[in-house]
């Protein structure tokens, strides 16, 4: 809210910034993403909002690498942007979702859009489509116009290039409106969103490969046998060159890391190296052309691998809140893993990371990327050079149409195969709310229905006391409704605690690392990346670290 004299009597004045988020709000249909019988839902509504927007001839001209796929489909487009910014080019990045603020959907040069031009751009769009919107051609719903919204800035901006990531799916996405794009890409495929796309990997291919268009070149990443015989037979049914891109050899980069950590990473980094060279070729750049990965990689290539940034994939936060001489007595490590799979590779992740970190003295100086670390750890909280005992903490939710009994154990069990072991595990809500962008109307601890949260603590307590080799007891007659560590409401158990929010859980956490001046606490925060986002929020926006 705008800051200013509120002596209780009238409201604050909302920005104009916060009026665009309420307006795009508007936007957010609460219908479920597979419900059909919305009129919103029709694909060929897409095609009105363009001409509506007189944007045809624009997405026609411009140069697009459109990148579908289940996992690492935003770490291969911000891969991919990164390498062709740093030969010299004027690049566009479209991602979903937004972790903090909805410009993040928008990069131009690699930097979110600004506040001015993000207002701009959006007021010419939402006017034009309120103006000429019928019973017949609605308003477009939140993501069709955020889609939208990309191609008018892009368009407007005279990006050489656009790299969209494709938001669900790929035959019915807002962003398959795109006809002519210079190469697409499929990076790995998965389960997820099976509600909406199917329930098997066949299924599932066949409608990310529906953005393959005609006599289109298009790389994939090693997958399933199941899935790529299906992308296979897609291609070649639309005379699409189909090529599977290698993981990218680390020794190709002359000593550096990849900027985004794991090891899943260079699979990713493989697949924007290929969409990067194919689109250099077929646009006539032929001077940093990458023929072939054993050959040395450009300069720039390079730059562009080990420079890229996103927010919420294997990111380590040190706590700001902690006072200076406890500075990475709480550090945050972010995943926004949300399938089977990639939470096996965040698992990896993490527990490499935590070796790695419990190993250093301090947390003062960067990260290093973890993959091929060897570092072995005993059982339990070893304690470190400084005498500290490191802690795994679990933070975690995910949406309700995920089945936590399938994402909890392969969680649990990769970790535990890397002799990493959760003393707690807390389950919160989202802040964030799923019909309103901005944090300017965030939902209060009275609102929260907290009955999926217990339920995921009931997946835990049942995994850890199956893990111990007894039977699983039922984890209701473990837990307390209202003790003490939560303050309002919620439900502790021996291994886990649901909060009613999550500055709640935050705020035990900070109190826990004040009480025990031996222990370092690592904290894994996954599941959701509206989750992620929520904790990035509130850590790296709690004001300065004190002194």
């Amino acid at each position: 809210m705008a800051e200013g004299c509120n002596n209780g009597s009238s409201k604050p004045t909302a920005t104009p910034y916060e009026e665009a988020l309420d307006a795009l709000s508007s936007l957010i249909t609460k219908r479920s993403r597979a419900d059909k019988s919305n009129k919103g839902d029709r694909f060929d509504l897409l095609f009105d909002y363009l001409k509506i927007l007189e944007l045809e001839e624009a997405i026609s001209e411009m140069k697009i690498i459109h990148v579908a796929g289940t996992k690492g489909k935003g770490s291969t487009c911000t891969f991919t942007e990164s390498i062709l910014r740093n030969c010299g080019f004027h690049t566009g990045l479209f991602t979903s979702p937004h972790l903090i603020d909805v410009r993040e959907r928008f990069r131009l040069d690699g930097m979110d859009i600004c506040e001015e031009k993000f207002l701009a751009y959006f007021w010419w769009c939402f006017d034009r489509l309120k103006e000429k919107a019928t019973e017949d051609i609605p308003m477009p719903t939140y993501f069709r116009f955020l889609a939208l919204l990309a191609f008018k800035i892009f368009a407007a901006e005279q990006v050489d290039v656009a790299i969209l990531e494709v938001g669900l799916g790929g035959k019915f996405d807002a962003t398959n409106v795109v006809q002519k794009p210079i190469v697409c890409g499929i990076s790995s495929l998965g389960y997820d969103h099976m509600e909406i796309l199917g329930n098997t990997l066949a299924q599932i291919a066949g409608e990310k490969a529906g953005i393959f268009k005609d006599g289109i070149p298009a790389f994939t990443v090693p997958q399933p046998d199941e899935a790529m015989n299906v992308l296979v037979d897609k291609a070649s049914k639309l005379n699409v060159t189909l090529k599977v891109a290698e993981p990218l050899d680390a020794k190709l980069l002359n000593g550096l890391k990849l900027s985004l950590e794991g090891e899943h990473q260079y699979l990713n980094a493989g697949l924007a190296i290929a969409l990067s060279s194919t689109w250099l070729q077929r646009t006539g750049h032929h001077e940093f052309t990458c023929p072939e990965q054993a050959s040395p990689l450009p300069e720039q290539f390079i730059k562009g691998l080990t420079t890229a940034s996103l927010q919420g994939r294997a990111q380590k936060v040190p706590d700001q809140y902690i006072n200076a001489e406890r500075y990475g007595d709480l550090v945050f490590y972010l995943d926004g893993a949300h399938s089977p799979e990639s939470m096996e590779m965040c698992a990896r992740w993490f527990s490499l990371a935590v070796k790695e970190d419990s190993q250093k003295k301090a947390f003062n100086h960067p990260p290093q990327n973890n993959s091929g670390s060897t570092i072995e750890l005993t059982q339990g909280n070893p304690k470190e050079r400084d005498g500290k005992i490191s802690m795994q903490i679990l933070v975690f939710n995910c949406m309700s149409v995920r089945d936590p009994q399938l994402l909890l154990p392969r969680l649990m069990k990769a970790c535990g195969n890397h002799g990493v072991y959760f003393k707690k595990a807390l389950f919160v809500p989202n802040t964030s709310v799923y019909y309103k962008v901005g944090s300017h109307a965030l939902p209060t601890d009275s609102q929260v229905d907290l009955s999926w949260q217990l339920a995921l603590q009931r997946v835990w307590e049942n995994l850890i006391q199956s893990d111990k080799g007894g039977e699983a007891k039922h984890a209701d007659a473990v837990c307390e409704e209202g003790k003490d560590d939560t303050k309002m409401g919620g439900s502790t158990c021996e291994n886990s605690t649901v909060f009613p929010s999550l500055p709640l859980a935050i705020k035990w956490l900070r109190e826990s690392v004040q009480q025990n001046q031996s222990v370092r606490y690592q904290v894994l925060v996954t599941g959701s990346l509206h989750l992620v986002g929520d904790v990035l929020r509130l850590v790296k926006m709690c004001g300065t670290r004190p002194s």
